[in-house]
């Protein structure tokens, strides 16, 4: 079993912290940057995070 090429990982930025987070994303799927809304422990509360290099 080998692994998939398309699954690669990604850095997620907070929008208004320094906290980041990593996750895994389908460049086959989704070509485009990443934008989430996730809890973020620095300020408490939810906010977007957007993909980095």
């Amino acid at each position: 079993m080998g692994r998939s090429l398309n699954r690669v990982l990604v850095k997620m930025k907070s929008s208004e912290s320094p906290y980041i987070y990593y996750t895994k994303k389908n460049k086959m799927n989704t070509p485009d940057r990443l934008e989430l809304k996730k809890y973020d422990p620095v300020i408490r509360k939810h906010v977007v995070f957007k993909e980095t290099k």
